[in-house]
């Protein structure tokens, strides 16, 4: 399995940080790659760009560590093994750190991920300015 992990601190209280990360429905309004996307209970369905169903398991949204996990488990991505974390810090009043890390199976999947996160994360802050 291969690991890779994006982070970014910047400029806005970690509870609007957590709340943004924490509403999995609303992940296509900061995740670029994600056209559409809802939740359902433990689950999270969207649609990428380019038109790719993925189905997501929800296995933690921790609001205390302010910590997210997913797992993709169906849909039209061919993993063998994913878990994604995202965990939101604050770093001092008003200054929050996000740190994104992927293990995924087959390793092959990490060059059209692992960009995407980057990319992701670096629109945190625009997202949140909304």
């Amino acid at each position: 399995m291969v690991t890779f992990r994006s982070h970014l601190q910047f400029d806005h209280p970690a509870e609007a940080v957590w709340n943004l990360i924490a509403d999995a429905g609303n992940v296509s309004s900061w995740f670029p790659l994600v056209k559409s996307s809802q939740a359902e209970g433990p689950r999270r369905h969207l649609t990428l760009q380019d038109g790719t169903p993925v189905v997501e398991d929800i296995i933690t949204i921790d609001s205390v560590r302010r910590r997210f996990q997913y797992s993709i488990s169906g849909g039209g991505i061919p993993v063998q093994s994913h878990l994604s974390t995202v965990d939101v810090i604050e770093v001092s009043d008003g200054s929050t750190l996000v740190v994104y890390s992927v293990e995924i199976e087959p390793a092959v999947l990490l060059d059209v991920l692992g960009p995407a996160v980057e990319e992701a994360v670096r629109n945190l802050p625009t997202a949140l300015s909304k």
